[in-house]
């Protein structure tokens, strides 16, 4: 068996055909072992002219059941979040930087619970996510979270000390700007949840000052 340093999306990757042929020959990707206990591939959704594109970091129990990002509770909250800042939702490209839902089970039957992709598995992701970007050219990356943001700008990114900032990087060969903050899960686990959403939304009214 190979070794998980020799785990990668890149064989998967097509080089031409647009969103709907990534979207496609990312259903069938096996370049880590995630795909082996999700029930399907969850790829971005959204235009090639989207203006925005926020990077979560994997998908949830809903959304590996749906085949769609952000569309569980953590979603609807970004959603809010995004129209109170000035963002309109319907205007965003929305992926995640790993593709599969990673979860384990207290037991035999239960409830599905989320598990972090290491920083491994969110690197065999990378070339859809680099594809990605690269179709969709988007003035400004929203970074939703430490996973996202790790997979974007390397292990030594903390979301703590950079939300809320708009950062320049270069990201898989292209000049970026962007915009970390929280991830949205994070506000709903949060002790103090009403504090928490006011952070996120006043990060995400950074992100669309900078795409004034």
């Amino acid at each position: 068996m190979a070794s998980e340093d020799a785990y990668t999306a890149e064989p998967f990757v097509p080089a031409r055909g647009g969103l709907p042929a990534l979207r496609k020959a990312a259903a069938d990707c096996r370049g880590c072992p995630l795909h082996r206990d999700a029930t399907q591939t969850v790829f971005g959704t959204g235009d090639t002219d989207a203006r925005v594109m926020l990077v979560g970091e994997q998908p949830g129990d809903q959304e590996d059941r749906q085949g769609k990002p952000f569309v569980g509770p953590a979603g609807r909250l970004l959603d809010r979040a995004l129209e109170e800042a000035g963002i309109d939702p319907a205007d965003a490209y929305v992926t995640n930087a790993v593709k599969h839902f990673k979860f384990t089970r207290a037991a035999p039957g239960k409830r599905r619970v989320h598990k972090s992709p290491t920083q491994r598995e969110a690197a065999a992701c990378g070339p859809w996510l680099a594809a990605e970007l690269a179709l969709v050219e988007p003035e400004l990356i929203v970074v939703l979270g430490a996973t996202a943001g790790k997979a974007l700008l390397g292990s030594s990114f903390r979301v703590t000390q950079v939300r809320g900032t708009v950062l320049e990087e270069e990201i898989h060969g292209r000049p970026e700007r962007l915009v970390p903050t929280v991830h949205p899960s994070a506000v709903l686990r949060a002790d103090d949840r009403e504090t928490a959403y006011r952070g996120l939304v006043s990060d995400l009214k950074v992100a669309a000052q900078a795409l004034e």
